[in-house]
């Protein structure tokens, strides 16, 4: 099984990474910090390639050479929150940048080399645990996400395209507002459930429950 796992140096990402690591898996990981990348590749014996998914160009370049895929996780995010009378425009930026349109570019140049039958997991947000004050461009951007994967299941043909929807889960993202909620998951659950979801007939929107 061929699979691919974008933001794999972040907690969900490497949990996933792991999660999906076998004998009959050919694993690829991609995240900016080259590092962490090479570490976790090393310990999974897998294949690394660094990429901002910002950038349109770095994920086509990244999806160069990847043919016959069947997984692709997109667990790339980032929250930076503010008021939005403080909206800076570059954190605004960098928050569309993971939370949307890299996974627009990972949709766009992805889709196409997936097997059939394949699976793509988008990492979402359950609306009702983000409309908080604060979170404006975060909700706003997991939110276009989720049109987007309405969108692309309806064009991409024997491929399921889910959402995956765990509540609060205690990753270094939450060190941007201070710690992660009370009750918060950790990565390893959110990777699991991935993990279950892509060995059985598979789901358009995971849950995941505390």
């Amino acid at each position: 099984m061929n699979t691919l796992i974008l933001g794999a140096t972040g907690g969900i990402g490497a949990a996933t990474a792991r999660a999906l690591a076998g004998a009959d898996t050919t694993l690829t990981l991609s995240g900016r910090d080259e590092e962490k990348l090479s570490a976790l590749a090393a310990e999974l014996g897998a294949a690394s390639k660094v990429a901002d998914l910002g950038y349109e160009s770095h994920v086509k370049a990244l999806f160069d050479g990847l043919e016959n895929l069947d997984t692709l996780v997109y667990a790339a995010g980032a929250a930076m929150p503010e008021p939005l009378k403080d909206a800076d425009p570059g954190k605004v930026r960098a928050v569309w940048n993971a939370n949307y349109f890299g996974a627009l570019w990972v949709l766009k140049h992805g889709l196409g080399r997936m097997n059939k039958g394949g699976r793509v997991y988008l990492l979402g947000a359950r609306p009702e645990l983000v409309t908080a004050r604060g979170f404006s461009q975060y909700a706003a951007s997991k939110a276009a996400l989720a049109r987007a994967a309405e969108i692309a299941r309806m064009e991409a043909r024997g491929v399921t395209v889910a959402l995956v929807l765990p509540p609060a889960v205690d990753t270094e993202l939450w060190a941007q507002v201070g710690k992660a909620p009370k009750g918060s998951i950790s990565p390893e659950e959110v990777a699991k459930a991935i993990a279950a979801d892509r060995a059985g007939a598979g789901e358009l929107e995971i849950r995941v429950s505390g």
